[in-house]
């Protein structure tokens, strides 16, 4: 995909859609750690929109995705009305694009620019964890009540991990992951048994958006949600998806440029903070936070492991894939959910 002409495929599919607009420019504006293909569109007449391609996947999922998200940004409710940026739409659909040539098969969606506010700092503050732990449990609140009325998912946790199953038995697969297919096998396992036992038949799923990294999204000087943008890991599945990374976000450390993925975030107390303003607000259940392993779990199988050469550039992908092995993978047996259910007195 290195060799395709991506700014080509743009004009293809802006053509498709409105060809009585001439474009001027189309900006490479994606995240330099990522294969992600990001695009600032502009128009003859200064106007401008974004455009995302990607080609991973399948096609009929990346249609399904948009237009839920499309769907919840036109049904939240205030203060979360326009915080998720709405898609072009023609004849009442979603627009998207795909265009098949050779062995190139990539998708567009052309998205209204949304505006930007003030991004979180590398490292915040016991109030601003406080603060970002109440935003986003009204904003967890405002999803969930308009989950009855969006277009149904067909991917759930669970197809994604017996799809890798599937994988794992393919002769590409084979290849791939010929030093670990066992070891792979046995944590997809141990995650549909757990993902069974403590949230298949009691928690209700949700719009998730699951990468909340600092560079996805900006807020008030109030900290109050102000836009999200980057819908890459978008689902409909359970809260608690979430929280991985708002972990990594109130962390010690704070925001890196060099940057791992060990469970430890999800036990410190500054992220303990961060769940008991939330609790007050938007109440969690024990089960869901038994679940807090399985959902690392999760993470680093299917978005480290099995579609790590596609969310990151080979250097990183590599070097998260040693380590989930090394590090990720054994340190879950070693985390203890007592503590967070101690914090919040479940």
């Amino acid at each position: 995909m290195r060799l395709v002409d991506y700014p080509a495929i743009i004009r293809k599919a802006w053509a498709d859609f409105d060809a009585s607009v001439q474009i001027h420019t189309i900006e490479d504006i994606s995240a330099k750690v990522s294969t992600n293909h990001v695009f600032k569109v502009t128009f003859d007449n200064g106007d401008h929109i974004i455009a995302k391609l990607s080609y991973f996947g399948k096609y009929e999922h990346f249609l399904e995705d948009h237009r839920i998200i499309h769907a919840l940004a036109n049904n939240l409710l205030y203060p979360f009305e326009n915080v998720l940026a709405k898609s072009l739409v023609r004849d009442g659909q979603v627009y998207t694009y795909r265009h098949r040539e050779g062995i190139v098969d990539a998708w567009v969606v052309f998205y209204n620019p949304i505006r930007i506010q003030r991004k979180l700092p590398r490292r915040l503050d016991e109030h601003q964890i406080q603060a970002l732990g109440r935003q986003i449990a009204k904003f967890h609140q405002a999803c969930a009540r308009v989950s009855t009325v969006l277009p149904k998912s067909s991917k759930t946790l669970r197809s994604d991990i017996w799809d890798m199953l599937d994988m794992l038995e393919t002769e590409t697969g084979q290849f791939e992951h010929r030093m670990h297919v066992d070891e792979l096998k046995r944590q997809c396992e141990l995650f549909l048994t757990n993902r069974q036992k403590l949230v298949a038949k009691t928690v209700e799923t949700m719009p998730v958006f699951v990468d909340w990294n600092i560079g996805n999204f900006s807020v008030t000087d109030n900290f109050e949600l102000y836009s999200r943008w980057d819908y890459d890991w978008f689902r409909i599945s359970y809260r608690v998806l979430d929280f991985y990374f708002f972990s990594r976000v109130t962390s010690d450390v704070g925001d890196r440029t060099v940057f791992s993925y060990q469970i430890s975030p999800l036990a410190e107390d500054r992220f303990l903070l961060f769940l008991q303003e939330y609790h007050k607000i938007y109440p969690l259940t024990e089960n869901e936070i038994r679940f807090l392993p399985e959902v690392y779990r999760f993470f680093i199988l299917n978005y480290v492991i099995k579609y790590g050469r596609y969310f990151f550039h080979r250097t990183y992908a590599t070097k998260l894939q040693r380590e989930a092995y090394e590090i990720y993978f054994p340190s879950i047996e070693q985390f203890d959910t007592d503590k967070i259910l101690r914090a919040l007195k479940l």
